[in-house]
């Protein structure tokens, strides 16, 4: 869907200072002096400013972002306004016209910026994208060399986070360019992520349980609060791995593994749907819930044909019915909420030290389940 860019455009809230320095100077034409007046700064910071984002649009993403607000600022001038400058800008432009972050609220930045940097933050994590590309992908290299991909997010909100300095370009192939997080784009996570829980403790007082104190080096542990039938609780997870990925490092006293690459891999497109179906408007959809009781078989997908976030609901619900409860709920906790298995164990009242065997189980049982229902190819992510 193509921006509003209409006559009362602002420029968003989430936008960093520097870009609206920036647009100031080479769209408005205010003078780096009368900047640096306004915000009470010296000239040669405004200047470093205009000039680093200026040097910035050899990355195209920037590019597209900039050159798509600086449009939006040419509509809000109304009919008077020169456009000789800017029009010709925009004749030498290689960059598309492409959906962009001008439509995303601060709120939808922060809810995306707690999705898709989650899984950016995984070891060897890159973002794909092309100029013909209207989404981009997150993709990682799984236990066996091949490319996982584990979100999709919208161009838009990658143009955002690339004006946030949330990524930068990790290398750049043919057209594809990939992307890699950065140290204030891991440091953004974790603010992101304690927001939101301090927010819902705030309507929820009292409903949280304690985390389990936990250290570990070399892992960048937070915490998170899950919704469930029978009010919120929180779960630490390490935003740089997963549980199941620290279970398949281990290995028995004879050498070999603990989980197989194919329990990995089956784990992984659990994890792939589940992040997929959250894009959809069903994102608040309570897994939870789908799993207790009475509640088990309840779920349906939406009438018609479902493609994207709503056959990966189906997969996912498909899935979690065929391994039932008990392995399904080990399941889910792990592989989606990157619940660890003290706390799974806990959660469901399970023997210390049980929880690594059912989910091994688990994990044999679904593999089963995808290799009767798609054959070893599939399904297809997205």
């Amino acid at each position: 869907m193509e921006p509003n860019l209409s006559a009362d455009f602002t420029l968003p809230a989430w936008l960093p200072d520097a870009v609206r320095l920036y647009l100031d100077h080479t769209e408005d034409g205010v003078s780096l002096r009368e900047l640096a007046r306004r915000e009470g700064v010296a000239a040669s910071t405004v200047m470093r400013q205009v000039r680093r984002y200026e040097a910035r649009r050899d990355d195209p993403l920037v590019d597209e972002a900039l050159a798509a607000l600086a449009r939006a600022q040419d509509m809000r001038a109304g009919p008077g306004f020169d456009r000789d400058r800017t029009s010709k800008e925009s004749d030498d432009m290689t960059a598309p016209i492409r959906p962009t972050p001008v439509t995303l609220d601060e709120a939808g930045i922060a809810r995306e910026g707690r999705r898709v940097l989650r899984r950016m933050a995984e070891p060897g994590a890159v973002m794909a994208i092309a100029p013909d590309m209207d989404k981009a992908a997150v993709l990682r290299a799984a236990s066996d060399g091949r490319m996982v991909q584990t979100a999709v997010l919208e161009r838009g909100v990658a143009q955002a986070f690339a004006l946030k300095d949330w990524i930068v370009i990790h290398k750049t192939q043919g057209r594809l360019t990939t992307y890699e997080i950065t140290a204030p784009g891991r440091a953004a996570l974790r603010r992101l992520v304690e927001e939101e829980d301090r927010r819902r403790m705030a309507h929820h007082s009292g409903l949280a349980e304690a985390a389990t104190p936990f250290a570990a080096q070399h892992a960048d542990w937070t915490e998170r609060e899950i919704d469930s039938g029978e009010g919120l609780r929180r779960a630490r997870f390490n935003l740089a791995e997963s549980p199941v990925a620290v279970l398949a490092r281990r290995r028995d006293k004879d050498g070999k593994v603990f989980l197989e690459p194919d329990l990995v891999q089956a784990a992984e497109r659990l994890r792939e749907d589940f992040e997929l179906a959250q894009m959809g408007p069903r994102v608040a959809q309570n897994w939870d819930r789908f799993l207790t009781g009475g509640d088990r078989g309840g779920f349906r997908g939406e009438a018609g044909r479902a493609e994207g976030p709503a056959a990966a609901r189906d997969r996912v619900a498909a899935a979690l019915r065929d391994l039932g409860p008990g392995l399904g709920d080990v399941a889910l906790r792990v592989c989606c909420f990157l619940e660890g298995l003290e706390i799974a164990e806990k959660r469901m009242g399970w023997a210390a030290r049980s929880g690594k065997i059912v989910l091994r189980i688990a994990l044999q049982r679904l593999r089963r389940h995808y290799d009767e229902t798609y054959g070893r190819a599939g399904p297809l992510i997205g």
